[in-house]
């Protein structure tokens, strides 16, 4: 078995369903499906496999999904998570009737973290640290709105704060300089398995191209280390795949997001 199907075989065994749903308000489930929902009015539709359903049985489960979710008002948005590797023909067309739209596909990159961890110098004046306290998590929630294109808002700081106070593992990784955040990247240890992942990665456009997302990549990876996780898992943009290809991690997979949106909201 190769490298990458290795990885992919733990990805599949380890990182699927209740490990992708941390800080939900609450997990339902609806034949193979597990529908979560979270503080910031996010619903999230994941599972660890189809089996053979055919086009009938996919639009039964995903208009059931739609349904749970409309039945809830605080839920505005809802992610469908697919896998370019599983085995579901039709279910673009399904999802597309039930008026979801997919995103760019993501590269599902798996590797070492001491493949990461590795020394990398940053500009002068450019500081990576960890951050806990309330107005450092909101400021850098809002560098993140603003490089993602989104609008500035409460709603995800508000969720990432509630699961600091729970003390589920998770850690908010930040670069500074000038005073301000010009990078920020989550790390989620994930329990019971060898891997934690790496996500929310955002820089400034002006401060790219100098090292600074490696190092932050670099340093979460280090963090991993030290509470014994030895593999680390991203869905990368095209913007970070190359980073990540080049400290060692591989592609095994890709997912498209397919997203539903209430309407008015």
């Amino acid at each position: 078995m190769s490298e990458s199907a290795r990885f992919l075989a733990a990805y599949d065994e380890q990182l699927r369903t209740d490990a992708e749903t941390p800080g939900a308000v609450s997990v339902k489930r609806h034949g193979p499906l597990h529908l979560a929902a979270f503080r910031d009015g996010r619903g999230f539709v994941t599972y660890r496999d189809l089996g053979d359903a055919g086009t009938e049985a996919l639009r039964r489960l995903v208009r059931g999904a739609v349904d749970c979710f409309r039945a809830d008002p605080g839920i505005t948005r809802v992610e469908w998570k697919t896998r370019s590797h599983d085995h579901a023909p039709g279910l673009h067309e399904v999802l597309l009737g039930h008026g979801f739209v997919p995103d760019p596909p993501e590269s599902i990159m798996i590797g070492g973290a001491q493949a990461l961890s590795v020394p990398v110098p940053l500009p002068d004046g450019v500081v990576v640290r960890q951050v806990v306290d309330e107005p450092e998590v909101r400021a850098m929630c809002a560098m993140q709105d603003e490089v993602f294109g989104d609008p500035v808002s409460d709603g995800m700081a508000d969720a990432l704060l509630h699961r600091l106070s729970l003390g589920d593992g998770m850690q908010l990784w930040v670069a500074e300089a000038d005073g301000g955040i010009v990078s920020a990247g989550r790390l989620e240890p994930v329990e019971g398995t060898a891997f934690a992942g790496i996500w929310g990665g955002a820089t400034r456009p002006e401060w790219r191209g100098r090292g600074i997302y490696r190092a932050l990549t670099a340093r979460r990876a280090q963090s991993a280390l030290g509470l014994g996780k030895t593999l680390i898992h991203s869905d990368s943009t095209e913007f970070s795949r190359p980073i990540l290809e080049r400290s060692g991690l591989v592609k095994v997979s890709t997912t498209t997001p397919y997203r539903w949106r209430r309407e008015g909201s």
